[in-house]
């Protein structure tokens, strides 16, 4: 018979942070494991979408602007789905849970994302973001989670290797050191959001996404009311159809997909994402946008893949282990 371990201290981290790619090798008859992997393929494949979708937004519209159209229309989406399923509304610490996690998982890194893509080009972002398990790992023990393992940490070392050298043609020598560390800041968000899901009290995935969308829109709207920007609507088809795509694909689905995979992976586990995402993103950005693919890429994909292996998906593995589904408030 199975056992579920709980996730108490670092005694049991092991357990935790097995690897759920792992899992569906060993136990194929798991619905839960395979729901989650196909889970995060598809949470892959929708956001590698964004940053090419965004390029197009911030040709025409302004940055938090754009930004701030994107999340509000997701969370009034998402408020009427709650509205028709009746969705009970968090109260006390649970809905400041929620804020908390739209402060850190929307307003903050998409503000600083959309800003500093203003002056660099999207595959240095995508290099800076890459950063994120590595921020993951070391924010996971900050906070007492997971412990500060040697493998999680040489893996996203090499991952990041990877990524600077496929974006090696990309990485402008004029990029300015504000939009550098407004990318980094970014990644740091990301990261802590991760995190945080698991510290703050268990919602419904639905309440905590549109209660998320609606507080980064609001911080996003105090951004663009500050900066004094413009407030038009988008004129060229091109643009809708990008913000289309992002509330529905990549808002909406991609935020949905990322809560039902941190129910089961560990937070650094899921932030695995950073360093596949931009791989989709240059094959959507040589269909559509026309940019070249190189053998350096292909280089730069054998090295990130390495690292996922190594810090994601390699290691001890003892049959009958599951990862827990919540870890306990503290």
């Amino acid at each position: 018979m199975t056992r579920r371990h709980a996730y108490p201290s670092f005694r049991s981290s092991r357990l935790v942070s097995a690897k759920p790619f792992y899992y569906l090798a060993a136990m194929g008859d798991d619905r839960k494991s395979q729901l989650t992997v196909l889970a995060f393929i598809a949470m892959v494949i929708l956001a590698g979408g964004n940053a090419v979708a965004v390029k197009f937004t911030v040709l025409e519209l302004p940055p938090f602007w754009g930004a701030s159209l994107r999340f509000g229309a997701a969370a009034a989406i998402l408020l009427a789905l709650m509205a028709i399923r009746r969705v009970p509304r968090p109260k006390g610490m649970a809905l400041w849970g929620a804020v908390i996690y739209g402060v850190l998982g929307f307003g903050a890194p998409f503000a600083f994302f959309y800003w500093g893509v203003q002056r660099a080009s999207a595959g240095t972002g995508q290099v800076i973001l890459a950063c994120a398990p590595l921020l993951t790992v070391l924010l996971a023990f900050i906070h007492r989670l997971e412990p500060l393992r040697l493998r999680g940490i040489l893996g996203s070392l090499v991952a990041l290797g990877g990524f600077f050298v496929v974006f090696r043609d990309q990485l402008d020598a004029n990029v300015p050191v504000s939009s550098l560390i407004a990318f980094l800041l970014g990644a740091a968000s990301f990261a802590e959001t991760g995190v945080i899901v698991k510290l703050i009290p268990k919602i419904n995935g639905l309440a905590r996404n549109a209660i998320g969308m609606a507080t980064g829109t609001g911080l996003l709207l105090v951004l663009s009311a500050i900066t004094g920007e413009p407030h038009t609507l988008p004129e060229r088809p091109e643009t809708w159809i990008a913000i289309a795509y992002l509330v529905v694909g990549g808002s909406i689905a991609v935020f949905t997909l990322y809560l039902f995979v941190l129910k089961t992976w560990t937070a650094s586990v899921t932030s695995y994402e950073f360093v596949l995402i931009p791989f989709v993103t240059v094959i959507l950005g040589a269909r559509l946008l026309g940019e070249r693919v190189s053998a350096v890429f292909a280089l730069g994909a054998v090295l990130v893949l390495a690292g996922v292996y190594l810090g994601a998906l390699s290691g001890g593995h003892r049959k009958g282990q599951v990862v827990s589904k919540e870890l306990p408030l503290r």
